[in-house]
């Protein structure tokens, strides 16, 4: 009987307080976040929008940045897509003009950030320190690009957060040659604006 009473007196007894869990602010991007509005045939694509890493490459996000603060990549194409490897772009019109681009910067393919799938990288001749305006994002893991794999390797300075879809749906578009150029989209691929964007939080790629 005593045990009775004492277990229901325990059941009676007020729970106490229940633990909070305290909502925390997401943390912030680890550098500039821009986005591209993409078009093809006057149709919209949609948007990819990348995180930058300055701390990894100082020297290529402030090179990219300052081209498209400048207006630089507004109007410009995706003009080498290859499937099941990357989309390239940054320096050419429609009509496949280069545009005027600034002195080349230095290759910042050892800071360790590898070339995998959505990440942005500096495109380059086959001089290591050759690269200006043009940018590639890659659309696989394509990590026979990095440094010390078959030599200078490719510049990484930031990853596709959201709109990875869009950049799928640009390397599968058909393709054909122009001029000296090969793998260049039947219908132009434009990036119709570029610009900055604030307090974008990442998605799933």
């Amino acid at each position: 009987m005593n045990a009775l009473v004492l277990i229901l007196a325990l059941a009676q007894t007020p729970a106490g307080p229940t633990p909070t869990t305290e909502a925390r602010e997401p943390a912030p991007p680890p550098g500039p976040v821009v986005a591209f509005d993409v078009v093809q045939a006057g149709a919209p694509l949609g948007t990819i929008t990348l995180v930058l890493w300055p701390d990894k490459s100082p020297l290529s996000v402030a090179n990219f940045l300052e081209y498209l603060r400048s207006g630089h990549y507004d109007g410009t194409i995706f003009h080498r897509v290859i499937p099941d490897f990357m989309i390239q772009g940054g320096g050419l019109t429609p009509e496949m003009e280069e545009k005027p681009s600034r002195p080349p910067i230095r290759n910042e393919a050892r800071n360790g950030a590898r070339n995998s799938r959505g990440t942005v990288a500096m495109a380059r001749t086959s001089d290591p320190n050759s690269a200006t305006d043009q940018f590639f994002i890659n659309v696989r893991d394509n990590h026979s690009l990095d440094f010390g794999m078959r030599g200078a390797g490719y510049a990484v300075f930031g990853e596709v957060i959201d709109g990875m879809d869009v950049v799928d749906a640009i390397v599968a578009t058909p393709t054909t040659r122009r001029g000296q150029h090969e793998n260049t989209p039947t219908r132009p691929v434009i990036i119709e604006r570029a610009y900055e964007v604030e307090g974008k939080e990442p998605a799933e790629r």
